[in-house]
């Protein structure tokens, strides 16, 4: 597993032990797995500085090959992602420096197999293709209430982010969600974090 450009974001890969019955995975654990990014409050943020970024949720997503999920954004959030099973390609995409006035965002793409993991911070879109049946347990730092739920176009030629192009779906194009597929442009989500 490579590591990251992007500041809060960690990648790695949980330890596996089995045997003739199968296999025990710990996913995570606070005493191990060292402290959380504090929650950005940089100028978009929607949250109290010195907020402590602790997971209060867990969620299991389950996808079918060809579903692409993202570009999400979330002001309030941490995601730390786990591959249960399956293949996913990830990407992500570090929108603090547009909101900060800078040209273009940074993009960063990693597959993902069963038991690799990823940290995503606040301020860090992201999304996913599933390259095979795909379980993925998330845990999360805020519940969900609907008023975090932000994203941008998965396509969008500015952010230009270099999806697989062997898609396995009848028409080669990817599954989205009818929210995927209405999703600003980056460049119109900026201008609605900063209204």
């Amino acid at each position: 597993m490579t590591g990251s450009r992007l500041p809060g974001v960690r990648l790695g890969r949980l330890d596996r032990f089995a045997d003739v019955r199968g296999a025990f995975r710990e996913v995570w654990r606070a005493g191990t797995f060292g402290a959380l990014e504090p929650v950005d409050t940089g100028p978009t943020a929607d949250v109290e500085a010195g907020r402590e970024a602790r997971f209060v949720q867990a969620n299991l997503s389950t996808s079918a090959p060809g579903v692409l999920r993202g570009l999400h954004y979330h002001r309030r959030q941490l995601d730390y992602w786990v591959v249960t099973a399956g293949r996913a390609f990830v990407a992500l995409v570090d929108v603090r420096p547009v909101v900060a006035g800078a040209a273009s965002p940074l993009v960063e793409t990693h597959e993902l197999a069963a038991d690799d993991w990823v940290v995503i911070p606040t301020g860090v879109a992201h999304g996913f293709l599933a390259r095979e049946p795909l379980d993925l347990l998330y845990l999360v730092t805020n519940e969900y209430d609907g008023t975090d739920e932000l994203g941008f176009a998965w396509d969008d030629a500015a952010v230009a982010v270099p999806w697989p192009t062997d898609l396995p779906t009848p028409d080669g194009r990817p599954i989205l969600s009818e929210r995927d597929r209405t999703n600003p442009t980056l460049a119109e989500l900026v201008v609605r974090l900063r209204d």
